[in-house]
């Protein structure tokens, strides 16, 4: 399933009802690049559409801390950032959506998203999602998105860029006509995730990215107990891709024994490298996995594939089959617990230390600086004397 094309201009309005009135706050000091920016302050129950209709670009939306229901927009703004505060504002779609697509729809510009949680989006094409993403730069931060039929979902504009950190995503509802992917990102060019955690898909993937360019640094993609997710990591026509210090992990329940997948659907003109360092994979179902799998081998796929730890029953390309790469099979014992989310090596594990220096491609170190922390977010990391294979060193 391919996201959908890029939309005309012009179409649907978003209907809203008001229901409170907006206050205006004082000026609040902002980077020089956005200049002094007004603060408007909602509270549930007031009008997330007035509000928009307020602010001017460059302004500050903050949403305090509680849950809105059927609040739909299309966030029309060159530069905007709105943010739950106090804690996080849950937007509801309780039967609602903004043009057929989402909770938010994020037309094209500068925009910031911070702090807020967006629940239960449902549309008749099945592709509804609590971000539709179209064009410009989105930034999500400390944000939540659970029982959507698409977390955040871009169009395929080649400009776009798109940066995830610190957010999680979860509670795939069953799918009825479409897959609902928890993460599901367009043609752009370039994507970012970094220090965020999804679980809990159905029949979908994780994470599936069309991006000319992918950094997915320190999350955890662990579909978890009861997860029926199929791949949790897909890059369906290639890209470049670096993907570095992950736990990437499947569940009992999975739907496809393929961890990552890179090129399923063919190659197309884009520059193409899939290069891993420092990931730990984890098969917990009964049945072998296939830890990562480049696809179409007549066509070589420049790799570099370092330090990477694959836990549990399976196999891999022989790009990762390479120990003197320090790249490792071992049992699920190798791991303190990994049931419990536990995923460091076990104390006086043999593969401590086994690493071997991550080096750097395209400019760009393979060498991890920081952790994945739970629930979300990463600690930094100092560079290790001795590497040790997997995602975590202590």
């Amino acid at each position: 399933m391919k996201p959908p094309p890029a939309p005309a201009p012009g179409g649907r309005r978003a209907a809203c009802v008001a229901l409170g009135a907006v206050l205006a706050g004082p000026l609040a000091a902002v980077p020089a690049a956005r200049a002094a920016a007004a603060v408007h302050r909602l509270a549930p129950g007031g009008s997330l559409v007035q509000a928009l209709r307020e602010a001017s670009d460059g302004d500050i939306i903050e949403l305090a801390a509680g849950a809105y229901h059927g609040e739909v927009a299309v966030i029309a703004h060159k530069r905007l950032t709105l943010r739950g505060v106090g804690g996080r504002a849950v937007l509801h779609a309780a039967g609602r959506d903004a043009e057929g697509k989402a909770i938010l729809v994020v037309r094209d510009g500068d925009i910031r998203i911070e702090n807020i949680e967006f629940r239960g989006t449902r549309v008749p094409d099945g592709n509804g999602a609590g971000i539709r993403f179209e064009r410009g730069r989105l930034v999500v931060r400390r944000c939540a998105f659970f029982d959507n039929q698409n977390g955040i979902l871009t169009a395929n504009f080649a400009d776009a860029e798109l940066v995830v950190e610190d957010s999680e995503f979860g509670q795939a509802p069953s799918p009825d006509h479409a897959l609902p992917h928890l993460l599901y990102v367009g043609q752009i060019r370039r994507f970012t995730l970094r220090g965020s955690r999804l679980g809990g898909g159905n029949q979908g993937h994780l994470v599936k990215s069309r991006a000319r360019e992918n950094h997915v640094h320190y999350n955890q993609l662990v579909d978890g107990s009861g997860g029926r997710a199929s791949y949790e990591l897909e890059f369906p026509h290639g890209g470049l891709a670096f993907v570095i210090g992950n736990v990437i992990g499947q569940s009992r329940t999975t739907r496809n024994p393929t961890l990552l997948a890179f090129g399923a659907e063919g190659y197309d003109e884009r520059e193409q490298g899939l290069f891993m360092a420092h990931n730990t994979l984890v098969n917990a179902a009964l049945r072998p996995a296939r830890f990562v799998h480049v696809h179409d081998p007549a066509r070589p796929v420049p790799t570099r594939l370092v330090n990477n730890l694959c836990v549990g029953p399976g196999v891999a390309d022989a790009v990762l089959a390479n120990a003197l790469q320090g790249n490792f099979m071992a049992p699920t014992r190798a791991l303190r617990d990994a049931a419990a989310g536990l995923y460091a090596l076990a104390m006086g594990s043999l593969l401590r230390h086994r690493g071997v220096e991550p080096g750097a491609v395209h400019g760009m170190s393979l060498r991890p600086v920081a952790e994945f922390s739970p629930p979300v977010g990463t600690r930094p990391l100092e560079p290790a004397a001795h590497w040790s294979p997997g995602a975590y060193q202590a």
